[in-house]
């Protein structure tokens, strides 16, 4: 199936040349955003159209910016497409993985967009290592606060509360306040 994509950035644009060019092209089915910028990652159209894409389609765009104004952004995506074995098509660009060339093209955007996960993991664990660092909590947010758990423990070791009645009365299981009360 070949798939159409257009993007249109503000309200006062026309889709229509865009629209002329997918449908010049055999597009099965168009898929739109209206007034939204290639810079917003999630995009109503955008995100149809990824969900409709299976194994042999043929995503088709008229330019490579409609798709994506970011160049990082715009790697994933193409990525996303190639693991998957999706086709795609930029109709002003020349670029059609249909073809030799435009697999080879597509093979190096591939290869830029690996390094670009692999830059962007590790300034994460080196932000994230900076911030323990620093004596910050890094991770999901824990569900109780230090009052809490030093109140609970206090409560437990003088046995006026069990861990299970505490655990309860705090809105927890009492394996998270074991833990909780183990750091």
């Amino acid at each position: 199936m070949k798939i159409g994509y257009i993007r249109v950035s503000d309200s006062e644009q026309t889709q229509d040349l865009q629209i002329d060019a997918l449908k010049a092209a055999k597009c099965d089915v168009i898929y739109a955003d209206h007034g939204i910028s290639g810079s917003k990652i999630k995009r109503k159209g955008l995100t149809e159209v990824f969900e409709t894409l299976k194994k042999g389609d043929t995503l088709i765009v008229w330019k490579l910016d409609r798709l994506g104004r970011s160049t990082i952004h715009l790697l994933l995506l193409l990525d996303e497409l190639r693991k998957k074995g999706i086709d795609f098509v930029a109709l002003t660009q020349g670029i059609d993985t249909t073809t030799a060339i435009g697999r080879m093209l597509f093979g190096q955007l591939a290869v830029f967009a690996e390094f670009e996960r692999e830059q962007i993991r590790e300034r994460t664990k080196a932000g994230m290592a900076a911030a323990k660092a620093r004596g910050k909590h890094v991770g999901r947010p824990r569900k109780l606060s230090s009052k809490q758990v030093d109140r609970a423990v206090r409560l437990i070791r003088s046995k006026q509360q069990s861990l299970k009645s505490m655990s309860k009365v705090l809105n927890v299981s009492a394996l998270t306040l074991s833990r909780a009360m183990g750091r």
